[in-house]
């Protein structure tokens, strides 16, 4: 249980039995009454937000939360599936409920599927991923307008733009919290 004094941005609640994220939090003090805590969070399952201002004295539940390893499998018809590592059982996310995660995931990976009352609503991926470099454009010297940077296109359909050095068919490990790259892998 939490009261509205532990609210923070991150935060994991449960409200009428749906889990919701903490977005963005404000604590206001008007010049007389009561402080009040300004939160806009996001439902876990739809996506929905919601702004709701709460009093000092309010209590909220926590999130019955629970995070599994599980192993990318495949996508189709704009359904991912993972497999439990540990029992063998199958789980499907939505595109939705992947979001940008679908860029990053190739087969055989290990991720974190979020649980909430033993339903798959959310993924986590590692922070950094390799993946192959199925198309980069040659780089002209003296091509200075992009910034020394080129586009390239990653196996999971992916682009971003990376240092003139990298090359079709060589693997680059990628940041999967920013989208930038960050170094070829060594064979």
């Amino acid at each position: 249980m939490y009261n509205a004094g532990e609210l923070k941005k991150g935060l994991k609640i449960q409200i009428d039995k749906e889990p919701y994220v903490i977005i963005d939090f404000q604590f206001v003090k008007p010049g007389k009454g009561q402080a009040l805590y300004r939160c806009k969070m996001r439902n876990m399952i739809t996506g929905v937000i919601l702004d709701r201002t709460y009093r000092s004295g309010d209590v909220f539940e926590s999130a019955d939360l629970e995070q599994r390893k599980m192993q990318y499998l495949y996508s189709q018809d704009n359904q991912y599936y993972f497999m439990d590592s540990q029992n063998y059982e199958q789980s499907i996310l939505s595109e939705e409920q992947v979001g940008d995660a679908k860029n990053y995931l190739i087969d055989n990976l290990e991720v974190d599927i979020l649980l909430f009352d033993g339903r798959p609503i959310g993924i986590t991926l590692p922070n950094f991923v390799d993946l192959l470099v199925v198309k980069a454009d040659p780089w002209a010297k003296g091509d200075s307008v992009a910034g020394d940077m080129k586009p390239i296109t990653l196996e999971t359909g992916y682009t971003l733009r990376v240092p003139p050095f990298v090359e079709e068919g060589i693997k680059i490990t990628v940041d999967t919290r920013t989208g930038e790259y960050v170094t070829r892998v060594k064979s």
